[in-house]
């Protein structure tokens, strides 16, 4: 039995945070009950992610999206019938998420990342990354060399049998250590990523739907250009101090298309990842939050204003203060900061 993905990521976390902190004489602690709140809330998101996974998102449905900086200049969209025809390629390795057999070699069968690459016409001399974005908006980003150079697959089988989502699929990302152990050095155990749904090469050109118009980036740096600067929200791909985001109020966008927003009611923000995508957690801003708190659709981080890439979620992410210009708490439910920001609709 494997110990749950993302209990398992919260206690690595909280050993490599005691180890740096010890290591570097601050004399700061992460006391016990701090660690059993993490622990209770890693169970309680988990066993959250699964249920809505395993209810909604059966094999049969799942599908594969290739996209980003592509040759062909379009996406490419696997059915589950497709993906399993690709998947022909076998694997001996430990996985890295069964703690509690850590050396056993199992077999796993799928799709090598690099045939991927190379059938749907992307060219690695032109491309550095892919970023594989999963499910519940985790995302892993790796080197395309890397991919050309070593068996990493996504998984679909695990020693014969289907892989379920407490195991990480229908998708597994798997990385052949027994055969390579020097991966091990180059990607740890959070590069496993569950429930893969996305490869994303290199970062999309930034774009948002709003209504029925289109904006790019050109457009949104038209208008008032805004920073906020607090502890980030994101999920991964950041660290986990105060960052600089900086893009444009959210209330600005609309006279940019010349929508009006209405007089009360919601607008629901549309990301890339299925969870927020297909209703199972919506993200949904009140019209009145828009008017007068301060939500970034962030273009751009840090002091060098760096384009946001799809390693961080880029091109396009959503960020908030938690109160608004008139100190009263946003009251917009489940507000997140949102990666890879697509679309705006009512």
């Amino acid at each position: 039995m494997l110990v749950d993905l993302y209990i398992k990521k919260i206690l690595l976390l909280l050993l490599w945070g005691i180890f740096t902190i010890n290591i570097g004489g601050c004399g700061k602690k992460i006391t016990p009950q701090r660690i059993e709140a993490l622990r209770r809330e890693a169970i309680f998101r988990n066993s959250q992610l699964i249920a809505a996974n395993a209810k909604n998102q059966t094999p049969q449905k799942w599908k594969l999206v290739i996209e980003g900086q592509l040759n062909r200049g379009k996406s490419v969209e696997l059915t589950w019938k497709e993906v399993l025809d690709l998947a022909t390629e076998t694997v001996k390795t430990v996985d890295a998420n069964n703690v509690l057999e850590p050396n056993k070699v199992v077999e796993f069968q799928g799709i090598r990342v690099s045939r991927l690459l190379e059938k749907f016409g992307i060219d690695a001399a032109d491309a550095k990354e892919v970023t594989f974005v999963c499910f519940d908006s985790y995302q892993v980003t790796l080197k395309i060399a890397d991919l050309f150079n070593y068996p990493i697959i996504l998984a679909v089988n695990k020693d014969g049998k289907k892989i379920n989502p407490q195991q990480g699929g229908p998708i597994y990302l798997v990385f052949p250590y027994t055969g390579y152990p020097e991966l091990k050095q180059k990607y740890k155990e959070m590069h496993w990523a569950f429930y893969i749904t996305h490869m994303v090469v290199d970062t999309e050109i930034p774009k948002l739907q709003v209504g029925n118009a289109e904006i790019g980036l050109a457009d949104l740096d038209k208008l008032p250009q805004q920073t906020i600067f607090e502890k980030v929200g994101y999920r991964s791909g950041w660290r986990s101090d105060r960052v600089k985001v900086h893009g444009v109020w959210m209330r600005d966008i609309f006279a940019l298309v010349s929508q009006k927003l209405p007089a009360q009611g919601s607008i629901k923000v549309i990301s890339k990842p299925p969870i927020y995508r297909d209703g199972e957690q919506p993200i949904v801003l009140d019209v009145k939050d828009i008017r007068e708190c301060d939500i970034l659709l962030a273009t751009r981080w840090g002091d060098e204003r760096k384009l946001i890439d799809a390693s961080k979620g880029g091109p396009l992410t959503l960020a908030f203060r938690n109160r608004c210009n008139n100190s009263r708490p946003i009251t917009s439910q489940k507000l997140k900061w949102l990666t890879f920001v697509e679309k705006l609709s009512e």
